[in-house]
C-alpha cells in the first residue's frame, strides 16, 4: 500500500512539475514574441532550475545570452552573458548528444566568445569549435537553417580575414581550412531555402556575394531582406543595415 501510494505522490508532483514548465515555457515564448529578450532569457533559466536538462531551455538560454549580451557596452558584461551562454550550450550537448540543436548552439556559443577572447590560443580553439560543431549538427541533421547558416557564416569569416590573424591560427594551429566563398554562400543559400525568414542569414548572404564580387544576387537578396518580417529583438538593425548597403550601391 505504501509503495502504491509513493508512486501516486511521484506522479502527481510530476504532473504539477510538468504543467509548471509548460507555463513557464509559454511565458518565456510570449516574452520573446514582445522582444523582451531579458525577461524571456530569465523565464527559460526558471526552467533550467526546475529541469536542468530541458533542451529547449538550453537552446534558448544561449541564444538569448548571446543576442542580449551583444548589446551590452560594459565588455566584463558582454563576457558573463557569453559564457554564460556557452556554459548553457554545453549543458545541452551533455543533456543530448543526438540532437542537432544542441550543437548548433554550441557553435553560437563559441562564435560569440570569439569576439570578446583577447588570448590567441583560446580564440583560434574557439574559432574551431564553431566549425566542428555546426559541422556536428549537420551530420545529423542536414537541413538544420541555423546550423548551415553557422557553417556558412565561418567560411565566409575566415575568408575575408586579415592575413595577420591568418598567420597566427597557422603557428597556433597548423592554419584554418581554405578560405573558400563559394562554400559561404553554397551553405548560407541552403540555411536561407530552409527558413526564408531568417534575416541574419539573409544579410550575411548579402554580405558573402558582396565579398565574392557578385552584385546582382547581392542586390537581389538585400531587397529580400529589406522586406522581411521582423522576428526578433535585432531584425530591425540588421534590416536598416541591408537597406544601407542597398542605398550606397546605388
Amino acid at each position: 500500500m505504501k509503495t502504491v501510494l509513493s508512486l501516486l505522490l511521484l506522479f502527481i508532483q510530476y504532473t504539477v512539475m510538468s504543467q509548471d514548465i509548460n507555463l513557464l515555457l509559454k511565458e518565456a515564448d510570449n516574452f520573446e514574441h514582445l522582444f523582451k529578450e531579458e525577461d524571456a532569457l530569465n523565464k527559460y533559466k526558471q526552467v533550467l532550475l526546475v529541469d536542468g536538462n530541458n533542451s529547449k531551455a538550453l537552446l534558448k538560454a544561449t541564444e538569448l545570452s548571446g543576442s542580449t549580451g551583444e548589446r551590452q557596452i560594459n565588455k566584463n558584461d558582454k563576457r558573463i552573458y557569453f559564457e554564460s551562454g556557452l556554459a548553457f550550450a554545453e549543458r545541452a550537448v551533455v543533456a543530448d548528444s543526438s540532437n542537432p540543436d544542441a550543437y548548433y548552439a554550441k557553435a553560437f556559443a563559441c562564435s560569440k566568445m570569439t569576439e570578446i577572447e583577447t588570448d590567441n590560443k583560446k580564440l583560434y580553439g574557439f574559432v574551431r569549435e564553431v566549425k566542428i560543431n555546426a559541422d556536428k549538427a549537420l551530420h545529423i541533421n542536414p537541413n538544420h537553417a541555423k546550423a548551415n547558416f553557422m557553417l556558412g557564416k565561418w567560411y565566409y569569416e575566415i575568408s575575408i580575414m586579415n592575413e595577420a590573424k591568418l598567420k597566427v591560427a597557422k603557428t597556433l594551429y597548423g592554419g584554418l581550412p581554405d578560405a573558400d566563398l563559394d562554400k559561404a554562400i553554397l551553405y548560407l543559400e541552403k540555411s536561407r531555402s530552409i527558413d526564408q525568414y531568417y534575416v541574419l542569414n539573409a544579410l550575411t548572404l548579402a554580405k558573402a556575394y558582396k565579398a565574392n564580387n557578385r552584385p546582382a544576387p547581392e542586390i537581389e537578396v538585400l531587397k529580400r531582406v529589406v522586406k522581411l518580417p521582423t522576428r526578433t529583438f535585432d531584425d530591425t538593425a540588421l534590416k536598416a543595415e541591408a537597406q544601407k548597403m542597398l542605398q550606397d550601391l546605388e
